[in-house]
């Protein structure tokens, strides 16, 4: 089915003169990076706004875009604020300015959040017709507004602590992505003073208002948020005071740090200090109702020195992450049909991991195929009297990380083990850090990533001994060892014991734990090392093919395309002839169907049930197929400042699975994919008359490869 698909898909190829090269650094040709990060949000709503997609579900795409928004002000916004603040004018291949580009933001987000809030406005009506609804305070019933008061004096009370701001006391610090309230009080004198309180995070954002048994009864269950409780019940934080007003406000500042390795002695205490710094950072964005009243509004802009551009009036809850604890609700026929990812194809109970990876190369597609042989892989390493050494790389692990615990018991069993634990992958840098502190404690080699760049790639390497033998297994990945994200993620895995797979990790673990100069590898590509170069000598090739009268092709999987030298060898290639699909989930700065430059490029985006991370680079390569799958996207921070990791898939089958079996299937979706416009915004693909409907996740779910 899906081979026939791919035919089907082929478009003629068109051999045009096009535009010169030194045309090619016209900024007309390129996508504004942030304008189209933020473009990917609009296609993360269009989920939430899907009436196709469970309620819940459609409620968690609004939760997911909150916390996705959130993100880019803390560091793309902020990053761009800097660059302004500090008189840094320089532009990207798109030629915009900072200025240029807040300016565009603001515009686009706001346009994002008022579509945002139509959508939960109307998905909370459609919730409500399923028995759950999420009230204002104002529209309870007696007995409602009792239950909630009750909630409030026993539960909320004890942990609230109102700030107030007067000349003896300063303008309290508000932590980032905090919800308060802002307070208006008036004293029995007369003299009105301003108070914050802070809406605790570690409470649920709703509030019950029905008995537990309501849960089981088929009655409606209804909630209403907790800053709403707060403010019916300041009297009692403010005994013989009246309240003028209250009003709800959000910030976000400035997360992203800045690390000066180079001048720190103990990266482990930069990284904790950076974190900690999170809090005081400039505030970029303050979100507060539409009707807060201006002489509120003019305290906390002064005390929080922002200006009028920073703030943001929102009709509705002003933080979408919380409605995570509305998408969360025990109502399982409101939300994707659970499934049981799949084992490995041939695997038997009778046969143990090693020797099924011995037998031949294992390709496995999370999370279609199951994340459990990764753990046993490691945990079979930890138990087996023949395992002497295992290394690997830790990037973002999570909370609950069987992997770690794998290691730990490797190490308490004498195995020797080595972990290099990549301090910067941002948000995770606390649970990175506290997994560091744990292996480092019980004895595990740790090291910390290298100065001036992180380490993304994904890798695993256990040294047995077999007789004579010391045989090195090992698993490449393109995506995180965690067993959470696995199960959410789209990645693929790789297990190998390939003589030249095993002595390349061996060198690339000495590159990350020791001294290297190291050059050339015998299979993999590694960044920053060699992995443009032979990236850019691929795409080169396609295009001496094409000019040769020869069929080129190339299909890229990833997550974002942003680097200006591949983007100038794919238009390259286009007007070359070569057929070239970029399935890029987010990210794309390069403009497709420009006349006699893209014509030959499609780019299609694909947003579902699963967040899409796999990154494939297919080459045609006159019949004698290359394929790599890897850590890296086409980033300049990627390829240039992280270490990476590309690596080739050679075996026949599995390059016919992958071409066939996957991108196929991603290039047939008329469900979920977005077609890319010359102008950076997509549309849906349209499912052509008589043609089968086709959800690449849903099929991958219902046909394992």
């Amino acid at each position: 089915m899906a081979t026939k698909r791919a035919k089907a898909g082929k478009r003629p190829a068109e051999k045009k003169a096009g535009a010169p090269a030194a045309a090619l650094n016209d900024p007309a040709l390129y996508v504004n990076r942030e304008l189209s990060l933020l473009e990917f949000q609009a296609r993360v709503l269009e989920e939430a706004q899907d009436a196709s997609n469970p309620l819940l579900e459609r409620v968690k795409f609004l939760s997911i875009l909150g916390s996705n928004l959130d993100e880019f002000f803390m560091v793309r916004v902020a990053g761009l604020k800097n660059q302004l603040e500090s008189g840094i004018l320089e532009t990207g291949p798109d030629a915009m300015t900072p200025a240029q580009q807040l300016e565009a933001i603001r515009e686009r987000y706001i346009r994002l959040n008022r579509d945002a809030h139509t959508c939960r406005r109307a998905v909370f009506e459609e919730l409500k017709k399923q028995g759950i609804q999420v009230l204002d305070h104002a529209d309870l019933s007696d007995a409602q507004k009792e239950t909630a008061r009750r909630y409030f004096e026993d539960t909320i009370y004890p942990i609230l602590t109102p700030l107030a701001f007067d000349p003896g006391r300063p303008f309290p610090h508000i932590s980032n992505l905090s919800l308060n309230l802002s307070v208006l009080i008036r004293q029995p004198d007369g003299e009105d003073h301003f108070a914050r309180v802070k809406v605790p995070d570690t409470l649920p954002q709703i509030v019950p208002l029905h008995k537990p048994a309501q849960r089981r009864g088929g009655r409606p269950l209804t909630f209403v948020w907790i800053e709403q409780v707060i403010q019916a019940n300041l009297g009692a934080l403010f005994p013989g005071m009246e309240i003028l007003e209250s009003h709800p406000f959000h910030v976000t500042r400035d997360a992203e740090m800045a690390i000066q390795e180079l001048e720190a002695e103990d990266l482990l205490e930069t990284v904790e200090e950076g974190v900690r710094q999170r809090r005081f950072g400039a505030v970029v964005r303050l979100m507060v109702p539409r009707l807060m009243p201006e002489r509120l509004l003019e305290i906390l802009r002064t005390n929080l020195e922002i200006e009028d551009e920073e703030v943001y009036r929102v009709e509705g809850p002003l933080s979408l992450v919380r409605l995570r604890h509305v998408a969360a609700l025990d109502r399982q026929e409101l939300k994707e049909t659970a499934f049981t990812p799949a084992l490995p194809r041939g695997s038997s109970e009778d046969e143990d991991l090693f020797s099924m990876i011995r037998r031949g190369d294992m390709l496995v597609h999370h999370p279609f195929d199951s994340f459990q042989p990764v753990v046993d892989f490691l945990k079979a390493a930890a138990r087996d009297p023949n395992v002497l050494a295992i290394k690997m790389t830790l990037y973002r692990v999570g909370r609950n990380a069987p992997v770690v615990e794998a290691l730990l018991d490797a190490n308490e069993r004498g195995k020797q083990v080595a972990v290099l634990v990549e301090l910067k992958a941002r948000f995770d840098e606390e649970s990175n850090i506290e997994w560091a502190r744990a292996l480092e404690k019980e004895g595990v080699h740790v090291v910390y990533g290298l100065v001036g760049m992180k380490v993304h790639c994904k890798a695993a390497m256990v040294v047995r001994r077999e007789g004579s033998v010391m045989r090195r297994y090992v698993h490449l990945s393109t995506g995180n060892y965690n067993a959470v994200t696995a199960h959410l993620y789209t990645d693929l895995g790789f297990f190998t014991t390939g003589e030249d797979f095993g002595a390349d990790c061996a060198d690339l673990f000495n590159y990350l734990t020791g001294y290297s100069a190291k050059t050339d590898y015998r299979k993999l590509l590694v960044a920053p090392i060699n992995l443009r170069k032979r990236m850019e000598t691929m795409i080169e090739r396609e295009i001496a093919h094409a000019r040769a009268g020869k069929e080129g092709r190339i299909i890229f999987k990833m997550n974002a395309l942003v680097d200006p030298r591949i983007i100038r060898l794919l238009y390259q290639a286009s007007q070359a002839g070569v057929q070239v699909d970029l399935l890029c989930r987010g990210i794309c700065c390069l403009r497709p169907g420009l006349p006699g430059v893209s014509e030959n490029i499609r780019v299609i985006s694909v947003v579902g049930r699963f967040l899409e991370h796999s990154r494939i680079f297919y080459f045609r390569n006159r019949g004698e197929e290359e394929i790599y799958i890897g850590s890296a996207d086409l980033m300049p921070r990627n390829i240039n400042r992280r270490v990476e990791t590309l690596f080739p898939i050679e075996k026949p089958a599995l390059i016919r699975q992958i071409r066939d079996r996957i991108l196929s299937v991603y290039l047939s979706d008329n469900a979920k994919a977005r077609r890319m416009r010359k102008d950076g915004t997509y549309e849906r693909v349209a499912k052509k008359e008589g043609e089968k409907a086709v959800n690449a996740q849903s099929y991958l779910l219902k046909h394992r490869c």
